[in-house]
Formats: C-alpha cells, sequence, structure tokens
C-alpha cells in the first residue's frame, strides 16, 4: 500500500466516526499530519544503504575489479499505543455530551504521545515505545548551533547548513517558542528574505523557510513543550538548549508504519461498574529508510535569531 498523510488519507474515507478521528489526530499533531504512513504488519523489514561499490578508470585491456554495495537490514517493530475512556452514567444522565468531549480529549492526549515517541522515544528506558530520532540520528546527522558553553541563539547559517545536510528536505520541526523568534524575524527585513507564510489543509498559517514548512508536534504551554530548552549543548554548561531536526518525510526516507488505522472503539457500558467504556489504540511505528533523511541541529538557545 503507498504510503499517505493522514489528511490524505482522511479524503478517501466516508463521512462517519472514522473520518472525525482520523482527521482530528491530524489536527491534534502537525507532525502527524505530515508523516507519510504505510500499513505493514507487526513488523517492517527493509534495507539500508551501507557502501557503495567501487568504480574505477581503467586502462586498454585491463580489467574492472568486481565488487558489491553493502546493504544493512533493517527491521522496525510496530508498539501498541492507546487508553480507554470511561463516563459514569450519571454524568452522561447530566450531559449526553460529556462522553464525546472525553473520547477527543483521548484521541488529542494519543497524538501527542505518539509524536512525542517519534522525536524523544527511548526504547532502552521503555521497552514499549519505538526509540525517537534524538536517539536515532548520530554522527553527520547531528550539527551543533554553536560550540560554545551553553550554546547560542539559533543562527541561520547553521539551519542552512542543516537544510543541506538532508536529502530532500521536506520540513523542519523546531521548539514551539522558537516559532514567536520566527514571527519576529520577519518584521527584521535583513533576516526575513527567505522567510513566508502559507496556510495547511486545515486552513492554519504556517511559516515556512525556504519553502520548508514549520512544524512544532502540537500546541502546548512550555511546561510540557515536545523540545524544551532542556539539553545540555555540545559545548556544555547549563542545560538551557534545545535541537531543530530538519526532515525528509516521505516514503523510501522517514515514514510511519501501522499494522491498521488507528481505531475508536464502543466498549458500551460495563458490566462491573456504571460506566460507558471507549478504547482507542493505534498500532504504530516508524522507520528511516534513508541515512540521510533527517538532521539534529542542536545547542539553540531560547533568543532572538541572528544570520
Amino acid at each position: 500500500m503507498t504510503a499517505q498523510n493522514l489528511v490524505e488519507y482522511s479524503k478517501g474515507l466516508q463521512p462517519g466516526v472514522e473520518k472525525a478521528v482520523v482527521e482530528l489526530y491530524a489536527q491534534s499533531s502537525d507532525l502527524l499530519a505530515a508523516v507519510p504512513w504505510k500499513t505493514t504488519g507487526g513488523a517492517y523489514q527493509y534495507t539500508l544503504e551501507a557502501t557503495l561499490p567501487g568504480i574505477a578508470y581503467r586502462g586498454v585491456n585491463e580489467s574492472y575489479t568486481p565488487d558489491t554495495s553493502v546493504e544493512n537490514p533493517q527491521v522496525e517493530q510496530v508498539f501498541i499505543a492507546g487508553g480507554e475512556a470511561d463516563v459514569d452514567n450519571y454524568l452522561l444522565a447530566l450531559d449526553p455530551g460529556r462522553r464525546a468531549r472525553e473520547e477527543s480529549r483521548k484521541i488529542k492526549q494519543m497524538a501527542r504521545a505518539v509524536t512525542s515517541a517519534l522525536i524523544t522515544g527511548d526504547n532502552s528506558t521503555n521497552p514499549k515505545s519505538p526509540d525517537g530520532l534524538q536517539r536515532r540520528l548520530t554522527g553527520r546527522a547531528v550539527i551543533a548551533n554553536s560550540a560554545a558553553s551553553g550554546g547560542a541563539a539559533l543562527s541561520l547559517a547553521a539551519l542552512d547548513e542543516a537544510i543541506a545536510n538532508t536529502v530532500d528536505p521536506t520540513h523542519i520541526l523546531l521548539p514551539f517558542a522558537l516559532r514567536t523568534k520566527f514571527g519576529a524575524t520577519m518584521r527584521n527585513q535583513t533576516l526575513s528574505g527567505n522567510l513566508n507564510l502559507t496556510k495547511d489543509d486545515f486552513g492554519r498559517e504556517v511559516m515556512t523557510y525556504n519553502g520548508l514548512p514549520f512544524l512544532v508536534g502540537y500546541e502546548t504551554g512550555p511546561d510540557t513543550a515536545l523540545l524544551p530548552f532542556t539539553e545540555t549543548a555540545s559545548g556544555g554548561g547549563s542545560a538551557v538548549t534545545s535541537s531543530i531536526y530538519v526532515m525528509s518525510l516521505k516514503e523510501g526516507h522517514i515514514c510511519g508504519i501501522q499494522v491498521a488505522p488507528m481505531s475508536v472503539k464502543d466498549l458500551g457500558e460495563l458490566q462491573s461498574e456504571p460506566k460507558h467504556r471507549t478504547r482507542i489504540e493505534w498500532f504504530n511505528s516508524f522507520c528511516i529508510e534513508n541515512p540521510y533523511a533527517a538532521t539534529r541541529l542542536t545547542s539553540i538557545t531560547n533568543a532572538a535569531i541572528v544570520a
């Protein structure tokens, strides 16, 4: 099955509960909305390019030295994410709309949890969830915005380097607080040349840099931000920095995998308790099929952006 993002997938659904649920996921996390999802089994197998074959010039009557490229087989496990929402019969009698609101909040929280796992997931501390980009990106896929102790304000030159380091980049994921900083940058004529505003699939205003839309994961306060300023810079010092991720969200690069689209099941009234229960589940993970499909730009402080 060809990978589709949630917005594209929802367009093929008939009006009803499933379509409403998929759209709510997409609206709750701009990252989940942008990621293409492919339906697989309980595990997804693919190969990662490791070493290219050799090429040489030869003289007349000489032979080439045959060789073979190296591919590393990879297997991504799908993980189980979900939850159950209970509403007491008394509350339903007082307010029939209470259950729908509880389900909506549970779906929004699910979107936040899956979004967090894609970026900050750590399978070594929680074997029930996947490793996120923070753990997967190493070596040349990590660039420091500044080598100074405590980091420094985001440099657009460093962001340009991260973009150039990424194959076919499509999006930029940045800390929620930096989006406001970019808003101020747009008003600075010496820095705003590559910044523009556009609309997403839901009619919301989205800022782009060099044509790449900004993502923040989910709208939230600084206490629960997806990318808080709590990282230690490459140069050491206090943990007051964060990271930006330049990503290629497309099939063959960074792609979500799922056993099936997310589901919402009405389990009805419980026999053991006077409550109605709804179960929400999504069997999902993600894969990086190109080693250069993402770059992490580290050591960024919450300060005004510079050239």
